[in-house]
């Protein structure tokens, strides 16, 4: 059973898994995890880390090797392209009923947008989507080889532009690669963007402030990128490179980089476990704030950033408007150790 530590974030609870609790207690801004991998959260040392080398093409998520094979830069640049007019045509269209934002989150929460922006895809396309498809390895496969086999018509256009790097493959090595691309693109963007409103919702609630008519969600969006960052931690592999920056990092090491940590450093953020959103209204650029890196690092920076604050302020804004509530009287809510840090709460929409 996963081990939980409590932590509190104003008048609201959170229990951390007991390893990021740990983290979260250190005052030392580099430290030793285990035998091959140190910890750092000092931006100057985080700076100089990645400024060190490129990322390796392991290191990268969405774009690391796929079917045997790297994902060259132009497959990166078409797939993004083809996110960002997935994500722009789902945020002008209707989005499914505010009643399907009712049950687990964030789970609810990325069942509804892939079903937003992805629902129009044909047959066997679709079922990449899903996440009853996507939990399921074998399941997977099967799904998998049946989109080489037939990817099914376009619907006459109105599928999704990522479904149509699919249909356009020429061989199916490039098929088997943009089917790779799919599901990690959308999947990242998706999870992402739910995990990033279910941690606003969460500190909204928890602030227990007076009711704003219309509240600035955009700055919410970036206090909860600086307080509760779904990508909160970035491995980089051992290196030479990294030996000469920190007498604590030995030859071999891996670097485990910690935004978590980085945007609660009292030397850079006023009051940095508080939840002001007023922080962010006048700030022009939020990510030439110093300290502050809620998509990763140079280099391996999330190629979808752009995407990730407008959709996550649509889908905040349905859940408002849909008077969306934590259920019962929930005053308690849990981060477990995942890739993506995410709080879990069962909702109620009233709409």
């Amino acid at each position: 059973m996963e081990k939980l530590a409590p932590a509190a974030v104003n008048d609201g609870s959170i229990m951390y898994a007991a390893e990021i609790q740990d983290l979260l207690a250190r005052e030392e801004k580099v430290f030793r995890i285990n035998a091959t991998m140190v910890g750092v959260s000092d931006f100057h040392l985080i700076t100089a880390a990645v400024a060190a080398r490129p990322v390796l093409a392991s290191e990268r998520s969405v774009f690391k090797p796929a079917a045997g094979a790297d994902i060259n830069h132009d497959t990166a640049t078409h797939t993004i392209r083809a996110l960002g007019r997935d994500v722009m045509a789902g945020i002008q269209t209707p989005p499914p009923p505010a009643h399907r934002l009712g049950g687990a989150w964030p789970y609810a929460a990325t069942s509804y947008l892939r079903e937003w922006l992805f629902s129009a895809d044909s047959l066997p396309i679709s079922l990449l989507s899903k996440r009853g498809v996507t939990r399921f390895d074998t399941l997977s496969r099967i799904v998998d080889r049946a989109v080489i086999s037939w990817p099914g018509p376009d619907g006459e256009g109105k599928g999704s532009a990522l479904a149509a790097q699919i249909r356009g493959a020429s061989s199916t090595h490039d098929r088997r690669q943009a089917i790779a691309l799919f599901r990690r693109a959308s999947a990242t963007l998706t999870d992402g963007v739910a995990a990033l409103t279910a941690n606003a919702l969460w500190l909204m609630n928890s602030a227990h402030r007076e009711a704003e008519p219309q509240p600035d969600l955009v700055a919410v969006l970036w206090e909860t990128l600086r307080l509760l960052p779904p990508a909160w931690l970035l491995i980089r592999n051992g290196g030479d490179e990294y030996t000469a920056l920190h007498p604590s990092i030995r030859h071999g090491d891996k670097i485990a980089l910690f935004p978590l940590l980085m945007h609660r450093d009292p030397e850079y953020w006023s009051a940095p476990l508080e939840f002001r959103p007023e922080r962010w209204t006048k700030v022009e650029d939020p990510e030439n704030v110093p300290a502050f890196m809620p998509f990763g690092f140079d280099g391996a920076r999330c190629w979808a950033k752009h995407l990730v604050v407008p959709l996550a302020e649509r889908l905040l804004s349905i859940a408002l408007e849909s008077q969306l509530t934590i259920r019962g009287t929930q005053q308690e809510t849990r981060i477990p150790l995942r890739p993506l840090l995410s709080v879990r709460f069962r909702a109620e929409a009233r709409a």
